[in-house]
């Protein structure tokens, strides 16, 4: 796995040092920190409609538990440290104080991607799709995680979408 995340850290190092790179990669982190993207997402989407206000309620008190399930439960399991203990220093990020694997931002960027493929349906698809790739990528960029923590956070968020999206469909058909 050393050899992947090292191979993962030359070829995102040339973003690292672009100034244009550094302000979005930041900023993808630290929207992405505490979900705040996807809360912001549910509530865009829930403008105009009681029944998409439910939705996105139910989005993020969805959130609330994959993160509880991955921050006290499985990071507390592997305890991997991270590549930086304060990340880098051309980056501004929050220093998070659980252990490095699986992303927490790479879980519940997959996870909230899942949900909202499920309310609004395929053509969407690609754009959750892509904000969660852009999330999930930043947290190696600015080196908070190394390359398999994302792959792994991926992984995580996708299983824990299973269950969520059986609960969910239950409760809004």
């Amino acid at each position: 796995m050393t050899s992947f995340d090292d191979a993962g850290d030359r070829l995102l190092e040339p973003l690292r040092n672009n100034s244009l790179s550094v302000r979005f990669f930041n900023a993808a982190s630290t929207v992405g920190d505490f979900s705040i993207v996807w809360h912001i997402i549910g509530l865009l989407y829930a403008i105009g409609s009681l029944h998409r206000l439910r939705e996105a309620i139910a989005l993020s008190l969805a959130l609330g538990a994959e993160s509880l399930i991955v921050n006290q439960g499985i990071k507390r399991i592997f305890r991997r440290e991270r590549p930086t203990t304060s990340g880098d220093h051309r980056f501004d990020v929050r220093t998070p104080s659980t252990s490095s694997f699986p992303s927490g931002h790479a879980s519940s960027a997959t996870f909230a991607a899942a949900i909202l493929t499920s309310y609004t349906g395929w053509p969407l698809v690609l754009l959750w799709v892509a904000i969660a790739l852009v999330v999930a990528l930043s947290r190696v960029v600015v080196r908070i995680h190394h390359l398999s923590d994302i792959v792994g956070g991926i992984i995580t968020g996708a299983i824990l979408s299973v269950p969520a999206l059986v609960i969910l469909s239950s409760v809004f058909s």
